[in-house]
């Protein structure tokens, strides 16, 4: 689990990566990160029980930043609504300069241990967050210059309070992350960490987010309930072309909704289409709402230059 300095860096890393160029990333000064690449195959000796006399340290002092299937999967063990996990359970705080929202899970009151720890150790541990699954490994996704696609990069965490360094027992990255059943976290999580990814790798080009862009992503990745609610909407269904067996999915399937709510954003966000549009409904939907849209469009120059201009997809 993330705790204490090391988490900021392994979070961050995930989000930042990019910026570390084409070669070896430098650890920071002291850092707890050991900064040799692994790869799926190589070898680590690492294990964590019960039975090991750090057992729950790195539960009590946290900096867990959630992920979208993280709140899925926490919120629906609780039988709450996405709206209710984050008013109860987390944080929030600026992925970056611009104010790109993000959810720390919060602590248990005047102390930084995890608000989940219970005396006999994790008290979600069967959905805990992908972070406290990777634990004692890191993992950022790299996009080197001019590439194409996000690369995996996993290295060690070594916290001078953990022994599970110590035990006997070696495995590979990949034995590591199908034991923690990290796997399906990653897949469920990769298109948001891309998104994210292609934000801050983007610079200037994409300027300030308007604060349309941010209400969308912040429903898009953390109130799936909302975002459910949204599809539904007659302006949704009056400009997007779904069929009735892929909205039933929607209402129905919370992977499948979240999985369609990235490919939202990647669409309104970076014109990547692969949600298709009604003919001629954009047009109609523009003609309609023409002096509301012209006044919206005018402000988000002004203030963000044009360079954000999804309002079209939202509902009245």
């Amino acid at each position: 689990m993330s705790q204490d300095k090391s988490s900021d860096l392994r979070n961050d890393a995930v989000l930042d990566a990019p910026q570390l160029g084409d070669g070896p990333f430098e650890a920071p000064f002291r850092s707890p990160v050991k900064p040799a690449q692994l790869t799926l195959d190589d070898t680590i000796q690492f294990h964590c029980h019960k039975g090991i006399a750090c057992f729950n340290e790195c539960c009590k002092s946290i900096e867990i930043q959630l992920t979208p299937y993280d709140i899925l999967r926490l919120k629906r063990r609780f039988d709450i609504s996405s709206k209710e996990f984050v008013a109860r359970y987390t944080m929030p705080f600026e992925m970056d300069h611009h104010g790109m929202p993000g959810l720390k899970l919060t602590t248990q009151p005047g102390t930084s241990a995890c608000i989940f720890l219970e005396q006999e150790g994790c008290g979600v541990y069967e959905d805990r967050p992908a972070a406290c699954r990777y634990y004692a490994l890191g993992a950022m996704g790299v996009r080197k210059k001019d590439a194409g696609s996000v690369e995996d990069v996993y290295f060690l965490v070594k916290e001078a309070h953990c022994l599970g360094h110590d035990e006997p027992r070696q495995l590979t990255v990949r034995e590591y992350r199908q034991e923690q059943g990290v796997e399906v976290y990653d897949e469920m999580n990769q298109d948001w960490r891309d998104i994210v990814i292609k934000k801050r790798t983007s610079g200037p080009t994409v300027g300030q987010p308007s604060a349309r862009s941010m209400q969308l992503f912040d429903m898009c990745s953390y109130d799936l309930d909302s975002f459910r609610e949204f599809v539904q909407s007659d302006g949704f269904r009056l400009i997007f072309d779904i069929d009735q067996e892929t909205t039933d999915k929607l209402i129905n399937e919370d992977e499948e909704l979240l999985r369609f709510a990235m490919r939202f954003l990647k669409q309104v966000l970076y014109g990547e289409h692969t949600i298709p549009l009604k003919e001629g409904a954009r047009d109609k939907r523009l003609d309609e709402r023409g002096d509301v849209l012209k006044a919206r469009r005018e402000a988000d120059i002004a203030a963000h230059k044009g360079k954000e201009g999804f309002e079209d997809y939202m509902p009245d």
